[in-house]
């Protein structure tokens, strides 16, 4: 069977960050994990958990840690935990929190079950462009976005450039998914 899933950056909007993505049933959390990663066009540089609700949560997936000292919340492996283990008919969201410093918070929603047969996630659609890793959070990338909207030919702005690794004579763009940037998200999935 294959899930069917839309990942929504949760606190981003105008525009709405979002990718729609399938992924076979027997996927570990942690490739769900990858498969975030690399739809969102996060690098993977940080701590990841997946759990029920953001306070407090009855049970999270992640990669044990030897500094975990939540002891009143059910954990899971990542690495052996499989997606059929905890997505049903009575589980359809859950939250995937990445990089615990700028708490990117990503609501999943499980939309549909299909009898399908995949051995690869595929990225479906998206909208919104992903915030750069480590930009400061929801409040960093809303400053981000209104240097580019306001100033575009200001020092910041420069400095921006820069720092995202862009030439002077690009711009970074919000609202950027397209159809060829999908394309290179499924070519990279298939390594997952």
């Amino acid at each position: 069977m294959v899930y069917l899933f839309k990942i929504k950056l949760k606190g981003i909007t105008k525009p709405p960050v979002w990718r729609k993505v399938s992924v076979p049933e027997n996927f570990t959390f942690l490739q769900f994990h990858q498969v975030i990663q690399t739809i969102f066009g996060w690098c993977g540089y940080h701590l990841f958990e997946f759990k029920d609700k953001e306070y407090p949560s009855s049970f999270r997936i992640a990669i044990p840690r030897e500094d975990d000292f939540d002891l009143f919340t059910k954990a899971y492996d990542a690495s052996e935990t499989k997606l059929s283990k905890i997505f049903s008919e009575n589980v359809k969201k859950l939250l995937y929190v990445y990089d615990f410093g700028d708490d990117w918070v990503h609501e999943i929603t499980l939309e549909s079950i299909s009898e399908e047969k995949h051995k690869n996630a595929y990225c479906i659609s998206g909208k919104g462009a992903c915030p750069p890793e480590d930009c400061g959070g929801i409040y960093g990338y809303k400053h981000l976005k209104q240097v580019f909207q306001t100033t575009p030919d200001s020092e910041e702005t420069q400095e921006l450039r820069e720092w995202l690794g862009l030439d002077d004579d690009e711009d970074w763009d919000a609202d950027f998914f397209c159809a060829e940037e999908k394309e290179d998200i499924n070519c990279d999935l298939k390594d997952i």
